[in-house]
């Protein structure tokens, strides 16, 4: 039965991960029987059920380490760069670029800055204004609904034994097209991709995290460089 359904299974995505090709393959094994296929079904979670889960898994977290990349490409630029990431709940962030020596994002729970050496200023943004641009990087200070976020939200199997969720940040339609967040099946998030409506695409991907990690509060304040005026700005995505 499964021989005579091999020209149907070829038609599937590509990208179908391990997991999801075992569900289909017990499908088509259990046409006719009902039980099997109501195990299948009750394995594959729904959006809802997945955002839950995301949610669920930052909301229980106090502190977390994890290293990063960060790629941008759009207006003819190419950007690559790596470092660590730093969470302390309430509300605070560090990422420290290792690619780019002392570039650093920080937010203190009162502002968030921007900064690299050698630029002429330091940029600062409240971090109220922050959370008004919904960046999808709040995502992981646990603080959010994923799906009341979302517009549009969708699941999908990702590509590495993984789900996709998608949609559309809710009051940023005219400047994202699309965001996607890669979630391992327990929750944990494992990339964040922006496509924007002009073509521009920022991606961060996540790995070796540390969940509740021992973080000094020290790492969470930024002090400006002597002689560096600080203005006031958006923050660049």
């Amino acid at each position: 039965m499964i021989g005579s359904h091999k020209h149907k299974q070829s038609s599937r995505k590509t990208g179908l991960s391990f997991l999801a090709a075992a569900f289909l393959l017990l499908f088509v094994a259990c046409e006719g029987h009902a039980a099997l296929c109501a195990a299948a079904d009750s394995a594959a979670p729904s959006a809802a059920e997945m955002a839950k889960r995301v949610d669920d898994h930052y909301n229980h977290l106090q502190s977390l380490r994890a290293s990063f990349t960060e790629q941008y490409d759009g207006l003819g630029m190419h950007r690559s760069e790596a470092g660590v990431m730093l969470l302390r709940k309430p509300g605070r962030m560090r990422w420290e670029y290792k690619s780019t020596a002392g570039k650093v994002f920080v937010l203190d729970g009162k502002y968030a800055w921007f900064y690299t050496p050698g630029d002429t200023q330091v940029q600062r943004i409240a971090a109220s204004q922050l959370d008004d641009l919904r960046s999808p990087l709040r995502f992981l200070l646990g603080h959010t609904k994923i799906e009341s976020e979302l517009e549009g939200l969708k699941l999908s199997t990702g590509s590495s034994a993984g789900y996709t969720l998608t949609g559309v940040p809710k009051g940023q339609q005219k400047r994202i097209a699309k965001l996607s967040i890669g979630v391992s099946a327990a929750g944990v998030i494992t990339d964040i991709e922006i496509n924007e409506v002009d073509g521009a695409q920022t991606r961060f991907a996540f790995s070796d995290e540390t969940p509740n990690a021992q973080i000094p509060e020290g790492e969470f304040h930024f002090a400006p460089p002597a002689g560096v005026p600080v203005v006031d700005a958006l923050p660049p995505v």
